[in-house]
């Protein structure tokens, strides 16, 4: 297969930690007898850098060109760097919210999974851990608070701000079939969390995924009130199976699944359109503390390329490669530093990638 895939290094780590992503890529091309083309692409601080803007309309044409786009980490430090001394819309975040709603990524995609390797770092109970966890948040990603009317303004000498929740019918039915289509391919069980209890767009949420649970015989629907879900994540993650949630809540929720593992830096993420492309990215941040010090840890960012392989080009035996390959070299105890531990041999990201690609046979 031929894959030309456009490629967001980003800022901060992103260039380390997206170059052993690709690392790991090549070698599954050289492996199993495919072709990749990549195309380098500037978004965020980057971009600001050399454009003046975080994402240029050429750039947003380049990436719809590609079978898929792997990314990096967007921003710097909002203290110190110059990229924060702009307004709002010319930050390097606002290129990313630019990017999802030009390529139209309603559907983001968060795995946390506990590695009984790593239960050690997990914080919750020993008992909890044991237990282990394997989950996929489902957000909404294009529609809600984050895309809704918003304004600041002076009423009777007070200042108000309005920001609009609005969902409507087909945003929410298209994220939830592409919910219960991935949970045909797990364990074949939706928990959609909702505030039906307060709130008018959470109750037509729960109306429609309950529609669309009635084309999904085999998968069982579970609703749950935002709040006892943010409490069950911590009391007992082995429940849930796919969580399909709204925009903000997905948010925060996925979030909190994140720390639960042990380290942002293992969790991957991709942010789907009605095609088979996608947006693949680690779920954590540009961590420009430790830029350029080859400590960050490439995992979640090579399981972002895994997922990659999955979803945007149907190469499930590329990807169980990819996912068995870091679990290997995680058995045999190489850690980066984010999640060492005693016992354990510490390496940094170079030759994390090194070692996985090295797995790959």
């Amino acid at each position: 297969m031929e894959m030309k895939i456009g490629v967001i290094k980003g800022d901060g780590i992103g260039p380390e930690i997206v170059g052993e992503a690709m690392k790991v890529l090549d070698r599954i091309a050289e492996v199993y007898g495919h072709s990749i083309s990549y195309t380098q692409l500037l978004m965020g601080g980057a971009s600001i850098d050399v454009n003046g803007i975080p994402l240029t309309d050429d750039t947003l044409e380049q990436a719809k060109n590609c079978d898929a786009v792997l990314m990096g980490s967007i921003g710097g430090d909002a203290k110190t760097s110059p990229w924060y001394q702009l307004e709002p819309s010319k930050r390097p975040e606002a290129g990313l919210l630019a990017l999802r709603k030009g390529l139209n990524l309603f559907a983001n995609l968060r795995p946390a999974m506990l590695y009984p390797e790593l239960k050690g770092a997990c914080p919750l109970k020993e008992e909890i851990a044991d237990r282990g966890f394997d989950m996929m948040i489902m957000r909404e990603l294009t529609g809600g608070l984050y895309f809704g009317r918003r304004s600041t303004q002076i009423e009777d000498g007070v200042t108000v701000a309005r920001d609009e929740l609005t969902y409507s019918e087909e945003e929410i039915r298209r994220i939830a079939k592409r919910g219960f289509d991935i949970a045909m391919k797990r364990r074949k069980k939706v928990t959609s969390v909702d505030k039906a209890n307060v709130l008018d767009s959470s109750r037509l949420w729960r109306k429609v995924t309950e529609e669309v649970a009635a084309d999904y015989p085999e998968v069982q629907l579970e609703n749950m009130l935002v709040d006892n879900c943010a409490m069950q994540l911590v009391k007992d993650p082995a429940q849930f199976d796919v969580i399909l949630t709204e925009n903000m809540f997905g948010d925060i929720l996925s979030d909190e699944a994140s720390m639960v593992t042990g380290s942002i830096g293992m969790l991957p993420s991709a942010s789907l359109n009605e095609t088979k492309f996608g947006l693949y990215e680690p779920s954590g941040g540009s961590a420009p503390d430790i830029a350029g010090k080859g400590i960050a840890n490439p995992i979640a960012t090579i399981l972002s390329a895994a997922m990659m392989l999955r979803f945007s080009f149907d190469l499930d035996r590329e990807a169980d490669a990819v996912e068995a390959s870091v679990s290997e070299v995680l058995k045999e105890g190489y850690r980066t530093i984010d999640i060492m531990s005693e016992g354990m041999k510490q390496i940094g990201t170079k030759e994390m990638g090194d070692l996985i690609s090295s797995h790959i046979r």
